[in-house]
């Protein structure tokens, strides 16, 4: 029996409440593999632990920038350009760097017979 190993790339999602102090939260993860025509995120936010790195912290903005996450994707509309664009186009919308709250970290890369589980994987590994 076969099993087809597929190249993918992934980045971690981080919640940087204050960029000028450094420290950030892993909140999620965006796989793509090209070969298995496929681009999704997983996250996980634990408000708890965003408050005490910084008290201020707005959760709900954190979530709906997650959710916009899945919007693009998905390929869903409401994610808007980005959405429409190729799945290679728009996971490198996603992974490119931006001076807000949620960061991508940098690119990594590995290979897989099923995108979908090791996206999970790294998920519980990466994120809790």
């Amino acid at each position: 029996m076969s099993t087809t190993r597929l190249a993918y790339q992934y980045v971690v999602l981080r919640c940087v409440p204050r960029p000028d102090r450094e420290e950030f939260v892993n909140v999620g993860v965006v796989l793509h593999c090209q070969g298995a025509d496929y681009l999704d995120a997983a996250w996980s936010v634990d408000r708890d632990r965003l408050r005490a790195l910084h008290p201020g912290v707005d959760v709900d903005q954190v979530c709906e920038a997650l959710a916009f996450v899945d919007l693009v994707c998905r390929g869903d509309e409401r994610g808007g350009e980005a959405a429409r664009q190729s799945l290679g186009q728009r996971f490198g919308f996603l992974k490119a760097p931006r001076s807000t709250v949620l960061q991508p970290g940098p690119v990594h890369g590995g290979v897989t017979d099923d995108p979908a589980r090791q996206l999970e994987h790294l998920r519980e590994r990466l994120v809790g």
